[in-house]
């Protein structure tokens, strides 16, 4: 394969983990906002699945097969779960069959509200460092292509 062809699969499949980790972001906000919300189901999506998703359609592989514990496979488009919850899904996100699940309780509530605010907030850190992550290789990628190109010029 072309080096040309390699970079711009290799920064396109990137670009799109970056979406979906902010999408996740999102969703783990969600949670932790509605922590307090009578009967809020809380929701997460398999980062692994929703990725092979998304890159199936560019022939890039997925390498990253883990999925989030906790989770009930339940394919569902994103939406509130009632009236009034925050959580609705961004413009253009879901196309197709959902990733998004909802998360298991850990434990029983009298308000059915299913949020475990340390699994959320450990969650939600550990999604942010690999954000960074993802924005980082990219930044580092583009870096080394403009050093690349200049180092032809001079």
């Amino acid at each position: 394969m072309p080096l040309p062809n390699r970079l711009t699969q290799t920064l396109d499949f990137q670009a799109q983990a970056l979406t979906l980790r902010s999408e996740r972001q999102r969703l783990l906000a969600s949670n932790i906002a509605n922590a307090d919300t009578p009967g809020y189901t809380a929701r997460d999506m398999d980062f692994g699945a929703a990725l092979r998703q998304a890159t199936a359609p560019l022939g890039i592989s997925a390498s990253h097969q883990g999925t989030h514990l906790g989770l009930a496979s339940v394919p569902l488009r994103p939406a509130a779960s009632r009236p009034g919850h925050m959580g609705a899904a961004a413009p253009g996100f879901g196309t197709g069959q959902s990733t998004l699940a909802y998360a298991r309780n850990s434990q029983n509530s009298i308000d059915r509200n299913s949020v475990d605010l340390d699994r959320e907030r450990a969650t939600f850190a550990d999604n942010t460092l690999r954000y960074e992550a993802a924005l980082r290789f990219i930044n580092g990628s583009v870096r080394t292509m403009l050093d690349a190109m200049k180092s032809h010029n001079q």
